[in-house]
């Protein structure tokens, strides 16, 4: 799993972690955070937050023509220092008044502009790495590796957030309600979560901190199809019928995985919505050890460390990894053991789900598609897009099960129907994460290896205006949340992920032909 891979990986992975960590501790609570402060409804956040996830997942395609000038790095180190300023606008206490929502979307703005200087050009410095002979066998491995990274700050990141809201608000003599509208409480409340922007700000200085201090182990990466010609180094020429080939191929795949995402980003809209109207925040028994975060790391960990007892080519390190499983799973059984019983949860903690799926799954993923290669039956990243659209369309038919006979949210109103069991969100989010292991990492590896090297930046960021694009639709569920029942909301992201995935295997052919 970790064999013949450039130690450059491990570096990029690392900033991307700490940069990703400050971003979904802010995104878990964003939502939250504007209707505790304006007294927006779940349709007026829900846009706000689409709009920005849109503009967010758009700005690198903007942030990649700029790199393909002046060179990716370039474009990392302003991204560091925008991002930055955005986070710590948002980190300034401000009223609930329109000076209020002016700073906060300047803020804003200024994040989105640094996340699309960063985060497309990154990951063009990873696929470089790749274009190395000695390396390009690792390329699908090294972007599970890499996007596992990205999910060991998003796991942990809710439960900050939350750790967080529960020390301010005890503070001020406040536990946590979603049914308090009281001026007083929200005050606070929505005070705790500006503390949460501020630990955007700390995490991005460590992720800057790592990403200059191992600068020398992919420098060599940073380097346009420009500057190598410039500097006489080998760059793979293609004719112009291969590069509109490989370009209409992108866009083909770009188009299709639009739906993906916008089904995909109701975690932090309509599946966060749903966790605070409908599901019991009171946690019983077994089930607690879900929402202990580090017990869950560890759980997390035992996968890799008994990875490492099987894959181990000495019995030193098989007892070594064996021993160290099993100090793992001691330690999540002492930290279960250790929980309140009944722990009371937020529903930004639900978020947590996601990552944690992606790390502990991320092994056994590439485990089951490295056999079916090693047998002569490779699966292509079109093939797994595709699969990837259908599995999305079953976890969204999981939360519409759960969904029968609730009380619409038209019919609600500001009362909570707190009845169901956290079971069926935990089931959702497992779900979802298979479907987004077989699309995103394989998506990002894919357009890395297809993008004509002229146009690498560019390509990148086209992947992220596609997300983009999903991301804003992503607004729709909320919007008519209240106006329509639960499950015809559900219905219609199942019948989007259904029909991308017909499109998709009618393309496969065509696709594969073209980047072969």
């Amino acid at each position: 799993m970790f064999e013949n891979q450039p130690k450059g990986l491990y570096a990029l992975a690392l900033a991307n972690t700490g940069e990703r960590f400050g971003y979904y501790t802010m995104l878990a609570i964003f939502a939250l955070f504007m209707q505790a402060k304006f007294g927006w409804t779940e349709s007026q956040a829900g846009q706000v937050y689409a709009i920005f996830l849109a503009v967010v997942y758009f700005a690198p395609l903007l942030g990649g023509i700029i790199a393909d000038k002046i060179g990716y790095g370039k474009c990392v180190t302003i991204g560091f220092v925008t991002m930055f300023l955005g986070y710590l606008g948002l980190a300034i206490p401000t009223g609930a008044d329109e000076a209020g929502k002016i700073a906060m979307f300047a803020g804003l703005t200024c994040v989105s502009l640094g996340t699309g200087l960063f985060k497309g050009n990154l990951q063009v410095l990873v696929g470089n790495l790749y274009d190395n002979p000695k390396y390009s066998s690792s390329r699908d491995s090294a972007f599970s590796l890499f996007y596992m990274a990205i999910n060991i700050g998003a796991m942990f990141a809710p439960s900050m957030a939350k750790w967080i809201t529960n020390l301010y608000l005890g503070q001020y003599g406040f536990v946590y309600d979603a049914g308090n509208f009281d001026p007083a409480y929200l005050k606070v409340l929505y005070g705790a979560y500006g503390l949460c922007f501020g630990v955007a700000c700390v995490s991005l200085l460590l992720s800057a901190g790592i990403y200059f201090a191992c600068r020398s182990w992919f420098k060599h990466a940073d380097v346009t199809a420009k500057q190598a010609e410039a500097s006489n180094q080998e760059v793979e020429e293609l004719t112009p019928k291969q590069t509109r080939d490989r370009i209409v191929a992108l866009l083909l795949v770009f188009a299709v995985v639009i739906f993906f995402w916008m089904a995909f980003h109701q975690n932090g809209s309509a599946l966060t919505f749903f966790a605070k109207k409908y599901t019991n925040l009171e946690i019983y028994g077994s089930m607690r050890i879900w929402f202990n975060i580090f017990s869950l790391a560890l759980i997390a960990l035992s996968v890799y460390t008994g990875f490492g007892a099987l894959q181990s080519k000495t019995m030193k390190g098989k007892a070594i990894c064996g021993f160290a499983t099993l100090i793992a799973w001691g330690g999540a059984a002492a930290l279960f053991l250790g929980m309140d019983n009944p722990t009371m949860s937020q529903p930004s903690d639900f978020q947590q789900f996601n990552p944690f799926f992606v790390v502990a799954l991320t092994p056994f993923s590439m485990l089951f598609f490295g056999l079916l290669a090693n047998k002569g039956h490779e699966v292509s990243a079109p093939a797994r897009i595709a699969w990837g659209m259908l599995v999305a369309a079953l976890g969204f038919a999981v939360i519409t099960m759960a969904s029968t006979g609730l009380i619409s949210p038209m019919d609600l109103g500001d009362k909570t129907q707190s009845i169901l069991s956290p079971s069926w969100l935990i089931s959702t989010y497992f779900t979802l994460t298979l479907a987004e292991l077989l699309l995103s990492p394989m998506g990002i590896s894919f357009v890395s290896k297809v993008a004509p090297p002229k146009y690498k930046g560019l390509m990148m960021g086209g992947w992220f205006v596609a997300t983009a694009i999903g991301n804003y639709l992503s607004s729709i569920p909320s919007m008519l949340w209240n106006r329509i029942p639960l499950m015809y909301n559900w219905s219609i992201l199942i019948a989007l992920c259904l029909i991308s995935a017909i499109v998709m295997f009618a393309l496969l052919k065509k696709l594969n032909k073209m980047t072969a």
